[in-house]
């Protein structure tokens, strides 16, 4: 498909093309935060713990990032259009089955496994379909702002559409919902074209890939299991370091015998990218992890049913809108690193206020300016994070560099949810306490984030058209 000529804009058929691509991106983040406000109803329906309902939350994100660069990889091999349409299968497939799921077993098969599988078949084609098809700087840093747009968006409006499907029809429906909007991508998507043929003879690393999904998964699990026992946690962590050790040990060894690693040691050379990494995985940590702290806290300690408990972040659904829909604005008018560092400091500052207003025994809506601080910072950052990190890059390498950006994006996600649940959780017999403890941890880690914002370069960070 050729692009408009220079000065007349982006093509109608590939705003056509973009929808489709951006609904992916919603509703595969949708799908990460909608769960936070049917912690109550899913656990008694099916018989469960709050903390089973956690794990299965942890879980999709995690089988997102640990399968997101293979699933990069795989569209060498089988084209981007075909990855992208089986992973639209796969997730349907997953919707449906956790809509019908009797147990938390089921859940867990349909929800955090199979539509983790088909959210890391779906997203790297969505990014890599999009450097192919917007040629110029300016159309793609648009297009990008789009998608990671929707992400935040989908990502926000989890809890609030959640917990409307919720309250009125039941949690169910809302996997019912995934299924339909999956379905009306698959009939958007018919007439995208995968501007490359597939290589069905280019190189796969299964190794690469088995150890590096095995080492996230370990980690990940090694925090979970921190709230009853930390014997079991160190371990945990000690094998998945051990095991993410010899993952680079391998790749290493695979490039230095000529053969395509799953993912090449020479992305983590350039300091400005490896830096705007940092910042994505923290933005996601922080929005993660703040949507099921106050989530789980709302609906097991304050008793708030979902669609209370939705319409309580409808907050942060606006503050992103609000500074997504400025973003590019104020891209044309302050320095990407700007933008990540006002945002940071926003959503820290929201972290702050959470912790603050919710002293006693307040009103629900007592959350709702934190929130709109922390949908508001994210909001002005996500799309500047994104930018960095791809422009750090030459046009060969978009493909590799956009599936680790999205692994860090998704890992983030998993760990947010990972570490401030586990600490909420492992003290609701103190709910104030553990509540507190679990925003603290959230702010110190948003502090990580803002120290790597400000060691990017002033001057030299790329200044992307929007």
């Amino acid at each position: 498909m050729a692009e408009a000529p220079p000065g007349q804009g982006v093509a109608p058929s590939l705003r056509r093309m973009l929808i489709p691509l951006a609904l992916a991106q919603f509703i595969c983040s949708f799908a990460g935060s909608n769960m936070n406000v049917m912690i109550t109803d899913i656990s008694h329906d099916l018989d469960t713990t709050v903390h089973g309902v956690q794990t299965a939350i942890t879980l999709f994100l995690l089988v997102m990032a640990a399968l997101m660069i293979p699933g990069g990889k795989l569209t060498d091999r089988w084209g981007r259009k075909r990855c992208f349409t089986a992973g639209l299968v796969i997730y349907g497939v997953g919707a449906l089955l956790s809509a019908a799921a009797p147990n938390l077993g089921v859940l867990i098969l349909g929800n955090s496994i199979l539509e983790g599988v088909g959210t890391a078949l779906l997203i790297p084609p969505v990014y890599i379909l999009t450097t192919l098809l917007f040629h110029d700087m300016g159309s793609r840093a648009r297009a990008f702002g789009v998608i990671s747009g929707m992400g935040g968006v989908g990502a926000a409006m989890g809890p609030l559409l959640g917990g409307l499907i919720t309250t009125a029809i039941s949690w169910r429906a809302a996997f019912v919902f995934q299924a339909l909007v999956v379905l009306a991508i698959a009939v958007m998507s018919k007439n995208i074209e995968d501007p490359l043929p597939a290589d069905p003879t280019r190189h796969f690393d299964v190794i690469g890939s088995v150890l590096s999904a095995i080492g996230l998964v370990l980690i990940v699990l090694g925090i979970l299991a921190a709230d009853n026992n930390l014997a079991l946690t160190a371990l945990l962590l000690v094998l998945g370091a051990a095991v993410l050790a010899g993952f680079f040990a391998w790749v290493r060894r695979e490039e230095a015998s000529g053969r395509e690693p799953l993912l090449s040691v020479s992305l983590f050379r350039n300091r400005v990218s490896n830096l705007a990494l940092v910042t994505q995985n923290v933005q996601w940590l922080m929005l993660m992890g703040t949507s099921f702290v106050v989530s789980a806290y709302l609906q097991v300690v304050r008793g708030y049913n979902a669609i209370q408990t939705g319409v309580i972040f409808t907050a942060s659904t606006l503050g992103i809108l609000v500074s997504s829909l400025a973003a590019g604005r104020l891209a044309r008018r302050f320095p990407q690193r700007s933008l990540i560092l006002a945002g940071f400091v926003t959503n820290i500052v929201g972290i702050v206020v959470l912790l603050v207003l919710v002293k006693g025994r307040p009103g629900a809506w007592a959350f709702a300016p934190g929130l709109l601080l922390i949908g508001l910072g994210l909001g002005v950052m996500l799309t500047p994070s994104v930018n960095v990190v791809q422009s750090a890059f030459p046009e060969a390498r978009q493909g590799e560099i956009s599936g680790l950006s999205r692994c860090v994006s998704n890992l983030g996600s998993s760990l947010g949810t990972a570490i401030a649940g586990t600490i909420l959780i492992s003290n609701l017999v103190d709910p104030k306490r553990s509540y507190a403890l679990a925003m603290v941890a959230l702010g110190i880690i948003g502090l990580i984030g803002l120290g790597a914002t400000f060691l990017l370069p002033r001057d030299n960070v790329p200044q992307v058209a929007v």
